[in-house]
């Protein structure tokens, strides 16, 4: 068989400068496997960069994967980029790149970093495919930078596709387009804005929860084609629902077929293993001091935005990238040029994708997953910040979860730990997660962590909702959490939907309902919720009782918030108010129908002139055991 690969080119000089400056995002229009037509013929152009490559192959079931068949032809210009054009082929081929390289004759087999589709793992090899989809979400896209702006109510429901429902009948998980049924319907009946997707790029190993990565540019075939993907953001649109895609910049797996050790020299990963391998994960961490990683990364983000319609990325494990002795002890790791801990490349790196996908995309939003006191990670790049959105918020989480485990008789010892979290709630845009993270390994599900009898702990469960929806910041919910889920969260199995028809369960879903429809239309609790001026202490010292009220702040309205985190009935509570006024109960977690006992405030109460809690005006109100209680104050 001889040669039939035919030179030809997607690439201009320009492309190669900016690719090799670090600053060309749009990468997949040129690398990978592209249907094209070249003189009337048919067929796919290849490109790959394997810069220390002698030889680079196409091999694929059009060629019984032999070497040599279909050679690609090296660049002239020193880029490394290895191209071609294979008359006669079509989508649908699978195909990987066979490289020999130039350091002691290695042979690699490799996926293509930019296959726009993967064979269902345990197979490994590429798909050639396209991305023609003739999308209807028009109206979202031209409503979005509105909907998605940073006043505007954020409540995220987390998904991990694989579990969150199967077809029993099948024994499988639901595809992208049952998924565009069920899971539609559900989040918007719920009430939530948005869903987050735990990460649907291809990845090999299911017990990663699809964080360990291989198909950068591939939604996992597991579920279907990438048009059906498109389909499922597609329908979420459709409903008025924004979709958030995780992101993993952070590390990639060692599979042979994967990016680790591409042309046989390390061309993705750092070649230094103090930065280039990550002890916890076992995995392989980017080179982002080099420029044409660089591109392949920001590209890969916008490619997400662009092609799928996501509308936002909450970037994984971004502390992991910034520190140079992340997990790492004395002497396994070396120290910047100035001598600190900070991973220089990497901030650069986290600015620049922040400028590009901002710049790039209207009314989209990034999200860092971020768990230290990094300085200004939701600050704009242009003064200083690292660009990002918004960032987790986990020293709450960490804080709400230990105080909420503690039975309530001791809770007045530890009133500080619940209120801590204002002390610096304004310094960067905080999302509130209650992830995935904190319902594995033996950390019990949210609902388990409650103390006290079946009662209390469905109590305390919606005591813990209503205080999260009312403290300043967006919010963030994993699957099940919802709804009391009762059993630790497992990626290959299902959630326990059964348990929605137990009264207490359901009751927790009607109280998700409640609060989202809360947070969603009164501009008090999102208008400010990133500034002080959204928020302000009514009494935040009352230990003896485990009680707190605060107030939360529009331009036009005000709510008052208590909270209750102890099951004792307060009758005649007198709070302090700014000003003569009356209060409306608008949301109490103790009603009926959410599983409560029905303590709360029926009538209107009229504030008196009679000074308390520091403030010139105050009200006696009626508060439920372990509740968070809001009021409407007029």
């Amino acid at each position: 068989m001889t040669n039939q690969v035919q030179s030809y080119s997607l690439f201009t000089d320009f492309d190669i400068q900016l690719f090799q400056a670090g600053k060309h995002f749009q990468l997949y229009e040129k690398f990978g496997a592209h249907l094209v037509e070249v003189n009337g013929v048919k067929g796919v152009y290849f490109a790959v960069w394997a810069p220390s490559a002698k030889s680079v192959s196409v091999i694929g079931d059009f060629n019984y994967w032999i070497q040599g068949v279909h050679a690609l032809n090296v660049r002239w210009d020193g880029s490394g980029i290895w191209e071609g054009f294979i008359p006669g082929i079509d989508k649908g081929v699978k195909y990987k790149y066979k490289i020999q390289s130039h350091h002691g004759g290695v042979i690699t087999e490799k996926a293509d970093p930019f296959a726009f589709y993967c064979e269902t793992p345990p197979n490994t090899a590429s798909v050639v495919w396209d991305h023609a989809y003739t999308w209807k979400d028009d109206a979202w896209m031209e409503k979005r930078k509105e909907i998605n702006a940073l006043n505007k109510p954020f409540s995220v429901y987390e998904v991990h596709l694989g579990s969150w429902k199967r077809n029993v009948e099948e024994n499988r998980s639901l595809s992208y387009v049952e998924h565009a049924q069920d899971l539609v319907n559900y989040v918007k009946e719920m009430g939530f804005t948005h869903v987050e997707f735990m990460p649907i790029m291809e990845y090999p190993y299911d017990p990663s929860w699809g964080y360990q990565l291989v198909g950068y540019f591939a939604p996992t075939s597991r579920f279907g084609k990438p048009q059906d993907f498109m389909y499922l953001v597609d329908a979420f649109h459709q409903a008025g629902i924004g979709v958030i895609l995780d992101w993993v910049p952070s590390h990639f797996p060692e599979d042979a077929h994967g990016l680790g050790y591409f042309d046989g020299s390390s061309l993705y990963e750092h070649p230094d293993r103090r930065k280039g391998y990550h002890p916890d994960w076992k995995s392989l961490v980017f080179n982002y001091g080099r420029n044409e990683v660089r591109s392949f990364l920001i590209s890969n983000a916008i490619f997400w935005l662009q092609k799928f319609h996501a509308d936002g990325l909450r970037v994984d494990a971004v502390a992991s990238m910034l520190y140079l002795d992340y997990s790492r002890k004395d002497g396994e790791w070396e120290p910047n040029v100035f001598g600190g801990r900070e991973n220089l490349d990497t901030i650069s790196f986290l600015k620049d994708f922040n400028h590009a996908v901002y710049t790039m995309n209207e009314g989209v939003q990034t999200i860092a997953e971020e768990s230290t006191s990094f300085p200004m990670v939701s600050r704009p790049t242009d003064i200083g910040g690292l660009g990002f959105g918004m960032k987790w918020m986990m020293g709450w989480m960490h804080d709400t979860l230990e105080y909420f485990k503690k039975e309530p008789i001791y809770r007045k010892y530890h009133q500080n730990q619940i209120t801590f979290s204002l002390a610096y709630a304004f310094s960067e845009n905080f999302m509130l997660p209650l992830s995935h993270d904190e319902v594995v390994y033996g950390k019990k599900s949210i609902l388990g962590r409650m103390p006290g009898d079946e009662w209390q702990k469905f109590a305390n469960l919606r005591l813990l909702y209503g205080y999260m929806f009312t403290h300043p910041g967006t919010k963030l919910l994993f699957m099940g959490a919802e709804f009391g889920q009762k059993a630790e969260w497992k990626f290959d199995g299902s959630l326990d939907w059964h348990l929605t028809q137990n009264g207490y369960h359901h009751g927790i879903q009607k109280c998700i309902q409640a609060l989202n429809l809360m947070y969603k239309s009164y501009p008090a609790l999102h208008e400010n919720q990133f500034t002080g001026d959204g928020f302000e202490w009514i009494e935040y010292n009352d230990a003896q009782n485990s009680i707190m009220s605060y107030m939360r702040k529009s331009a036009n309205q005000t709510l008052v918030v208590v909270c209750n985190f102890t099951p004792m009935v307060r009758e005649n509570y007198r709070i302090g108010l700014p000003t003569k006024g009356k209060l409306k109960e608008v949301f109490n977690s103790n009603q009926i129908e959410f599983g409560g006992s029905g303590v709360t405030n029926e009538k209107i109460i009229k504030s008196e002139t009679k000074p308390w809690n520091h403030k010139e005006h105050s009200a006696e109100i009626k508060i439920a055991p372990l509740a968070t209680i809001v009021f409407k104050m007029d």
